[in-house]
Protein backbone atom coordinates (compact mmCIF):
# COMPACT_ATOMS: atom_id res chain seq x y z
CA UNK A 1 0.00 0.00 0.00
CA UNK A 2 1.67 3.22 -1.07
CA UNK A 3 0.39 6.69 -0.41
CA UNK A 4 -0.45 8.76 -3.45
CA UNK A 5 0.27 12.47 -3.90
CA UNK A 6 -2.86 13.46 -1.99
CA UNK A 7 -1.33 12.31 1.28
CA UNK A 8 -2.19 9.72 3.88
CA UNK A 9 -5.32 9.18 5.94
CA UNK A 10 -3.64 10.42 9.14
CA UNK A 11 -5.85 13.55 9.21
CA UNK A 12 -8.66 11.22 10.38
CA UNK A 13 -6.89 11.14 13.75
CA UNK A 14 -8.82 14.30 14.73
CA UNK A 15 -11.96 12.15 14.71
CA UNK A 16 -10.27 9.47 16.80
CA UNK A 17 -9.23 12.06 19.38
CA UNK A 18 -12.73 13.57 19.48
CA UNK A 19 -14.37 10.17 19.95
CA UNK A 20 -11.92 9.16 22.68
CA UNK A 21 -12.80 12.39 24.51
CA UNK A 22 -16.54 11.83 23.99
CA UNK A 23 -16.21 8.23 25.17
CA UNK A 24 -14.38 9.19 28.35
CA UNK A 25 -16.73 12.10 29.12
CA UNK A 26 -19.81 9.92 28.61
CA UNK A 27 -18.39 7.21 30.88
CA UNK A 28 -17.59 9.82 33.53
CA UNK A 29 -21.17 11.08 33.25
CA UNK A 30 -22.56 7.55 33.56
CA UNK A 31 -20.53 6.84 36.68
CA UNK A 32 -21.48 10.18 38.20
CA UNK A 33 -25.23 9.88 37.59
CA UNK A 34 -26.13 6.19 37.38
CA UNK A 35 -26.16 3.43 39.95
CA UNK A 36 -24.79 0.03 38.87
CA UNK A 37 -27.41 -2.31 37.41
CA UNK A 38 -30.23 0.24 37.91
CA UNK A 39 -31.88 0.99 34.54
CA UNK A 40 -32.96 4.55 33.77
CA UNK A 41 -35.52 4.54 30.91
CA UNK A 42 -34.76 6.97 28.08
CA UNK A 43 -36.89 5.64 25.21
CA UNK A 44 -39.19 2.60 24.96
CA UNK A 45 -36.21 0.59 23.65
CA UNK A 46 -33.31 2.35 25.42
CA UNK A 47 -32.11 2.57 29.01
CA UNK A 48 -29.03 4.01 30.63
CA UNK A 49 -27.73 1.13 32.77
CA UNK A 50 -24.29 1.28 34.35
CA UNK A 51 -22.42 -2.03 34.14
CA UNK A 52 -18.76 -2.98 34.39
CA UNK A 53 -17.23 -5.44 31.94
CA UNK A 54 -13.91 -7.00 32.88
CA UNK A 55 -13.98 -9.15 29.75
CA UNK A 56 -14.06 -8.37 26.06
CA UNK A 57 -17.03 -8.13 23.70
CA UNK A 58 -20.19 -9.67 25.18
CA UNK A 59 -18.30 -10.17 28.48
CA UNK A 60 -16.01 -12.79 26.94
CA UNK A 61 -13.60 -14.00 29.67
CA UNK A 62 -15.12 -11.65 32.25
CA UNK A 63 -14.77 -14.29 34.98
CA UNK A 64 -11.19 -15.26 34.10
CA UNK A 65 -9.60 -13.93 37.29
CA UNK A 66 -7.94 -10.69 36.19
CA UNK A 67 -5.24 -11.72 33.73
CA UNK A 68 -7.57 -10.90 30.83
CA UNK A 69 -7.30 -7.20 31.70
CA UNK A 70 -3.69 -7.15 30.55
CA UNK A 71 -4.25 -9.52 27.62
CA UNK A 72 -6.98 -7.27 26.19
CA UNK A 73 -4.91 -4.15 26.91
CA UNK A 74 -1.87 -5.52 25.06
CA UNK A 75 -4.04 -6.76 22.17
CA UNK A 76 -5.78 -3.39 21.85
CA UNK A 77 -2.47 -1.51 21.93
CA UNK A 78 -1.08 -3.81 19.24
CA UNK A 79 -4.15 -3.36 17.08
CA UNK A 80 -3.94 0.41 17.64
CA UNK A 81 -0.32 0.48 16.46
CA UNK A 82 -1.33 -1.49 13.37
CA UNK A 83 -4.25 0.89 12.70
CA UNK A 84 -1.91 3.89 12.94
CA UNK A 85 0.42 2.21 10.45
CA UNK A 86 -2.49 1.52 8.10
CA UNK A 87 -3.78 5.09 8.44
CA UNK A 88 -0.35 6.39 7.49
CA UNK A 89 -0.21 4.10 4.44
CA UNK A 90 -3.81 4.50 3.27
CA UNK A 91 -4.22 7.16 0.59
CA UNK A 92 -6.40 10.08 1.66
CA UNK A 93 -8.62 9.38 -1.35
CA UNK A 94 -9.75 6.13 0.32
CA UNK A 95 -11.96 8.07 2.72
CA UNK A 96 -14.15 5.21 3.92
CA UNK A 97 -11.14 3.06 4.76
CA UNK A 98 -9.45 5.91 6.63
CA UNK A 99 -12.66 6.70 8.50
CA UNK A 100 -13.11 3.03 9.45
CA UNK A 101 -9.55 2.77 10.79
CA UNK A 102 -9.99 5.98 12.79
CA UNK A 103 -13.26 4.75 14.34
CA UNK A 104 -11.79 1.38 15.34
CA UNK A 105 -8.70 3.11 16.74
CA UNK A 106 -10.85 5.46 18.86
CA UNK A 107 -12.84 2.58 20.27
CA UNK A 108 -9.79 0.50 21.06
CA UNK A 109 -8.04 3.36 22.87
CA UNK A 110 -11.22 4.42 24.71
CA UNK A 111 -11.63 0.95 26.19
CA UNK A 112 -7.89 0.58 26.90
CA UNK A 113 -8.06 3.72 29.03
CA UNK A 114 -10.79 2.07 31.13
CA UNK A 115 -8.90 -1.22 31.47
CA UNK A 116 -5.73 0.52 32.63
CA UNK A 117 -7.52 2.93 35.00
CA UNK A 118 -10.19 0.64 36.46
CA UNK A 119 -9.48 -2.93 35.45
CA UNK A 120 -12.78 -3.05 33.55
CA UNK A 121 -14.70 -1.23 30.83
CA UNK A 122 -17.56 1.09 31.75
CA UNK A 123 -20.72 0.34 29.73
CA UNK A 124 -24.05 2.12 30.05
CA UNK A 125 -26.09 1.98 26.82
CA UNK A 126 -28.81 -0.68 27.18
CA UNK A 127 -30.82 -1.35 24.02
CA UNK A 128 -33.77 -3.69 24.50
CA UNK A 129 -36.95 -4.91 22.87
CA UNK A 130 -39.80 -7.11 24.14
CA UNK A 131 -37.81 -8.28 27.15
CA UNK A 132 -34.63 -9.00 25.17
CA UNK A 133 -31.56 -6.88 26.03
CA UNK A 134 -28.55 -6.42 23.80
CA UNK A 135 -25.33 -6.46 25.87
CA UNK A 136 -24.65 -3.00 27.32
CA UNK A 137 -22.10 -0.94 25.42
CA UNK A 138 -20.47 2.50 25.28
CA UNK A 139 -19.30 5.11 22.76
CA UNK A 140 -16.03 3.23 22.17
CA UNK A 141 -17.90 0.01 21.38
CA UNK A 142 -20.20 1.89 18.98
CA UNK A 143 -17.14 3.39 17.23
CA UNK A 144 -15.56 -0.06 16.82
CA UNK A 145 -18.81 -1.48 15.42
CA UNK A 146 -19.30 1.40 12.96
CA UNK A 147 -15.64 1.21 11.97
CA UNK A 148 -15.86 -2.53 11.33
CA UNK A 149 -18.99 -2.01 9.21
CA UNK A 150 -17.20 0.75 7.29
CA UNK A 151 -14.19 -1.48 6.74
CA UNK A 152 -16.39 -4.27 5.37
CA UNK A 153 -18.16 -1.76 3.11
CA UNK A 154 -14.82 -0.41 1.86
CA UNK A 155 -13.75 -3.94 0.98
CA UNK A 156 -17.05 -4.80 -0.73
CA UNK A 157 -17.28 -1.49 -2.59
CA UNK A 158 -13.75 -0.23 -3.23
CA UNK A 159 -13.44 3.41 -4.30
CA UNK A 160 -12.70 3.96 -7.94
CA UNK A 161 -9.75 6.20 -8.71
CA UNK A 162 -8.26 7.59 -11.87
CA UNK A 163 -9.60 9.21 -15.01
CA UNK A 164 -12.78 7.15 -15.10
CA UNK A 165 -14.11 8.67 -11.89
CA UNK A 166 -16.92 11.17 -12.27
Amino acid sequence: MSVERGGSSLPWLWLSALLILLDQLSKHWAESVLLPQQPVPVLPFLNWTLVYNSGAAFSFLSDAGGWQRWLFTVLALGVSALLLYWLRHTPRSQRLTGLAYALILAGAIGNVIDRVRYGHVVDFVDVHWAGWHFPAFNVADAAITLGAAGLVASLLFPARTGAGRA
